[in-house]
């Protein structure tokens, strides 16, 4: 079993950057790929960005790719996503998710991620 706690969301206008942090408790935090997802209101939840177990490949959706950095810290068991030139299309509730075995391409498709966080909040005006 995991448990995962995501903390870091915020108000803040666009432009600005705002660091997600997802800390993970129970086993083998190390076995698993690591991912966020978002949801927007009135929107289905999508797939931001995803990391292999070791940190050594990682998978961005296009709207995010150059702006967005997913990392982790295997000793904390903490993934992060590093999110900068925030736009007002980033508002969503953004949730942690982690399967141990897919891989970080795998998990931006996957339907049965094992474990969920209870998602943090990020609003960005305009």
């Amino acid at each position: 079993q995991v448990q995962l706690v995501e903390s870091g969301g915020g108000l803040l206008q666009a432009g600005g950057s705002l660091r997600l942090s997802c800390a993970a408790s129970g086993r083998a935090f190390s076995d698993y790929a690591m991912a966020w997802f978002r949801q927007a209101p009135g929107k289905e939840r999508e797939f931001v960005a995803a990391i292999s177990w070791s940190g050594r490949t990682t998978n961005y959706a296009d709207s995010v790719k150059g702006r967005f950095t997913i990392s982790r810290d295997n000793a904390k068991n903490t993934v992060y996503l590093q999110m900068n030139s925030l736009k007002p299309e980033d508002t969503a509730v953004y949730y942690c998710a982690a399967d141990r075995g897919e891989t970080s391409q795998s998990m931006a498709v996957s339907n049965t991620i094992d474990y969920w966080g209870q998602g943090t909040q990020v609003t960005v005006s305009s």
